[in-house]
This record gives structure tokens, C-alpha cells and sequence, in this order.
């Protein structure tokens, strides 16, 4: 299936009608939307008594039955429908698949059972699950360091769309679109995990040689002495879908930045120097560098990664900062030559989105390029009568991306922005209880991926955050 059929057959499904489209374990048990529309408990991939009690003691400092009855749905998505833990080799191994997709984008799983990780030192059979997540991810770094999705089963073929590509497809890779963000997010899960959890069993030779094998291909891709051996291309009617001059991407001028062939969305980068990706590589590496003097003893490692950060952020400095009438800003992607892309896409890392990954170093900085990207400036920003955002190339023209907008209360220092944000996020949902891909900016009914953990996760991880923090923003 060619990607572009997919994304159609995907939004045909949610704007046929909210319960059309919906595996019947996320369908509601009744037509009340306070009620629970979790899968029944024997339907349920993973159990955590933590996350269980977390849920309910969290619930109680929610005023708002909506949004109550959404945050019980969607933060335990990810254990309810996509993790697949077993072992390997005597060890936890757990694949974690995106949802309506069988496969498990290195992203994706990172980012949804990242709020689970101050739950994991709570409970034994949830840490172990978390284990098997990194262990899983540092298995599939080696299998292909250039790939951003594997299958759950490794021995099963590619997805069905990219079994066609021109690239070099590996058994056990589920799509092979390179994607920067996608060596730096199992680095941040990794890090996180063992800063809650103080255990290091994950961190084994095998890790060891994943991280150095990850470090090594962002230097590659800094392109100092030629493309590098990554090329893609995809026969396809959609653009982002494939890169120019070969598959190996627009020219860059090798000014010590990382190349990536694909944003966060899994479109092509027009210009391959992604900002918001490049900073999130300065914070990963640091993390890296700090668990390799730490735990593996690795000197070498260390210093190469602290290295590679210094020398990215420093070409960030000097060639990531546009100017414009109200200031400067940090654009979106760059080329090294001078060209400048001044937009934001709606998948994290985002520019919107760089304190909540930790990769905002100059907040004046960050807070001109917000301002930026959330409004219509922004050529992927939307307004209409259902709520407004950011979107991005991926579902195309007026379609938001709820989560632009989770974000957005995530990074937000206004209550009244943080509840603006909860009003569109309710409205969003369209009365199924859980949050989509995206939506027509004037009708939220007309939205793509009824089944999305990680936009599932995100949102009861902000409400998490606000309960303990804001609980008042609830009512």
C-alpha cells in the first residue's frame, strides 16, 4: 500500500463517523462519554497496579468530568493496546507499536511510555516492561542505524509501503526514513529512565555498541566527506514521501550541523539541516556522554559525544537564527549556504516544542520563535471554528494536530493559554474520548487516526502535569 492510500483510507475512516475506523478495544462500553472507553481489563495488553492507582488518585483532582474521563482513557493507551513485552535471551524485550500501525517507530514508543517512567520505580513488572523497551531499541539501532520504524515481529516483512523503496531495506525494518530525532529519542528514554529508576541493567555491551553506533552515523551525517551511504526514494504522487538529487537529499554545506533526511512527521526535509532535531541532538548527546562516564565507563564515548554537541551547538548559533521585522528567530531547517525554512511542524521536536524535550538553551530566543510559530506566519498554522494549531505537510492544508496544542499548554507559562488549549484538546476529540492525528479546522469530526498512542499518552501526561501542579486549570 503506497503511503499516500493509506493516509486517504485513514482519513476516510474518521470522517465517516467517530465510532467507524475504531478497533473494537478502544470502542466505548456505553454511549455516556464519561464512561470508561478502555478496552475491558482482559482486553489489556500490560496491567501496572502504579499506573492503576496513579490513574484514580489523579482522577480526584480533576474537576472536569470531560477531561476526568479522557485522562482515564488516554493515559493508559499505550499499556492498554500497543506494548508487546516478552524476552530475548533471558532478558525483558518489549515492542511497543504506534497504534493504527504495526510497527514500532523508534519515536513513537519512546515518547509513550515516557510518562510512565516515575511510575516504574513503584512497580517491578512496569520497570521491567520499560527495560524491555531500551533493550528492544538498542537491538533495533544495530539492525539499521538510518531506519525510524521496525516491525514488532523482526523476522516479519517491511510494511507494506515501503517494501518498494529504493534503499538499502534491512530484515526486521518496518519503514527506512531517516530521521535524526529517531537516534536521539531512545538516548532521552534511556537517560530518563535511569534518572528515575537508579537501574542500569539496560545498559549493557549490546547498549553500549548501539549508542556508539548512533554517535558514529550523526557524525556521518554531518557530511564533512561526502553524502554518507543513506539514500531513499518512494514512488509516490506525494512529495514529502521521497528525496531529491538521487535520494540522498538537497546539498547542504557541511558547516558541522546533522543532516536528516526526514522530520519528526516522516515528510522529507527540504532543507536537511532540521533546527529543532539538531538541538535535541546537543541535549541527547550530553545525556549520552553523561551515562557513558557513569555507568559505562566509556571515555571515549563521552568525550566523542560531548564533542559532537559542542560542535552542533555551536553551528546552531551561527547558522540557525533567522532575522526578522519583530526579531530573531530560529528557523526550521537550514542548509548550511544561507537558505532559511521559517515554519513549524506539529511532531515533536518541533520549535514550539523544544523546552518540553529539554532543547531550548536561550528562552528570549524561544519565546520570539513561539510567538512565530503560532500564528499564521507560521504557513502550517491554522484557525477556523473548531480550535486552532499547528499542522504540518503530512495531512496537508487546514488539518491541526492536536498535538500542537498539548504541546502548547506543555510549554506554556499562561493559564489562560494552558486552558484555551484544554478547550480545543475537549473539542478535538469529537465526543470519542480519546485524541486524534489530526482534524479539520472546522469540524472535528473530520479527523485522521482514531488510534494514536502517542497524541493518547502526550495529552494524559499534560493533564498528569497539571493535576499535581495547576489542579485549578481542571475544574
Amino acid at each position: 500500500m503506497q503511503e499516500w492510500t493509506r493516509r486517504a483510507l485513514l482519513k476516510a475512516a474518521g470522517a465517516a463517523a467517530i465510532g467507524a475506523g475504531i478497533p473494537s478495544s478502544l470502542r466505548a462500553f456505553s454511549d455516556s462519554q464519561q464512561e470508561s472507553k478502555r478496552p475491558k481489563p482482559a482486553d489489556r495488553r500490560f496491567h501496572s497496579a502504579a499506573v492503576e492507582a496513579f490513574i484514580e488518585q489523579t482522577r480526584t483532582r480533576i474537576g472536569d468530568p470531560e477531561l476526568a474521563a479522557m485522562f482515564a482513557n488516554c493515559f493508559p493507551n499505550t499499556l492498554d493496546t500497543t506494548v508487546e513485552p516478552g524476552q530475548f535471551e533471558g532478558k525483558p524485550d518489549t515492542a511497543v507499536i504506534t497504534g493504527d500501525i504495526p510497527a514500532m517507530w523508534l519515536r513513537d514508543s519512546s515518547a509513550q511510555v515516557w510518562p510512565y517512567l516515575p511510575l516504574a520505580v513503584k512497580d517491578e513488572p512496569l520497570r521491567a516492561l520499560l527495560e524491555g523497551v531500551i533493550r528492544r531499541q538498542a537491538r533495533c539501532i544495530l539492525i539499521d542505524p538510518y531506519a525510524n520504524a521496525f516491525m514488532a515481529d523482526l523476522n516479519a516483512p517491511a510494511l507494506e509501503w515501503s517494501r518498494k523503496d529504493k534503499t538499502d531495506l534491512k530484515q526486521g525494518v518496518g519503514e527506512r526514513k531517516y530521521e535524526l530525532d529517531s537516534l536521539c529519542y531512545p538516548i532521552r528514554l534511556a537517560h530518563g529512565y535511569w534518572k528515575q529508576t537508579g537501574d542500569t541493567r539496560p545498559f549493557d555491551a549490546r547498549w553500549q555498541q548501539a549508542m556508539q553506533l548512533a554517535v558514529q552515523t550523526m557524525i556521518v551525517q554531518q557530511r564533512k566527506h561526502g553524502e554518507g551511504p543513506y539514500h531513499f526514494q518512494r514512488e509516490s504522487v506525494v512529495s514529502t514521501e521521497t528525496l531529491p538529487a538521487d535520494g540522498y537529499g538537497n546539498p547542504v554545506n557541511p558547516v558541522g550541523l546533522i543532516a536528516s533526511g526526514f522530520r519528526p512527521s516522516d515528510d522529507a526535509c527540504i532543507f536537511p539541516f532540521l533546527v529543532p532535531s539538531n538541538l535535541f541532538a546537543v541535549t541527547s548527546l550530553r545525556h549520552l556522554a553523561e551515562m557513558a562516564n557513569a555507568i559505562l565507563h566509556d571515555t571515549d564515548l563521552a568525550n566523542q559525544a560531548n564533542a559532537l554537541a559542542t560542535e552542533v551547538e555551536s553551528a546552531l548559533q551561527q547558522h540557525a537564527i533567522a532575522q526578522t521585522p519583530d526579531g530573531t528567530i530560529l528557523a526550521y531547517e537550514v542548509d548550511g549556504f544561507g537558505s532559511q525554512l521559517l515554519m513549524d511542524d506539529a511532531n515533536v521536536p518541533s520549535l514550539l516544542g523544544l523546552p518540553y524535550i529539554a532543547s531550548s538553551p536561550d528562552a528570549a530566543l524561544y519565546e520570539r520563535t513561539r510567538k512565530f510559530v503560532w500564528i499564521e506566519k507560521n504557513p502550517w498554522f491554522y484557525r477556523g471554528t473548531a480550535g486552532e494549531g499547528i499542522g504540518g505537510p503530512h495531512e496537508g492544508k487546514d488539518m491541526i494536530w492536536p498535538m500542537s496544542q498539548t504541546i502548547y499548554a506543555l510549554t506554556s507559562k499562561s493559564d489562560t493559554e494552558i486552558s484555551h488549549a484544554l478547550a480545543m484538546i475537549k473539542i478535538s476529540s469529537a465526543g470519542s474520548g480519546f485524541i486524534h492525528e489530526s482534524y479539520f479546522k472546522d469540524d472535528p469530526k473530520k479527523f485522521t487516526r482514531a488510534w494514536f498512542a502517542w497524541a493518547n499518552t502526550l495529552f494524559g501526561e499534560l493533564v498528569a502535569t497539571l493535576a499535581a501542579r495547576k489542579p485549578e486549570l481542571l475544574r
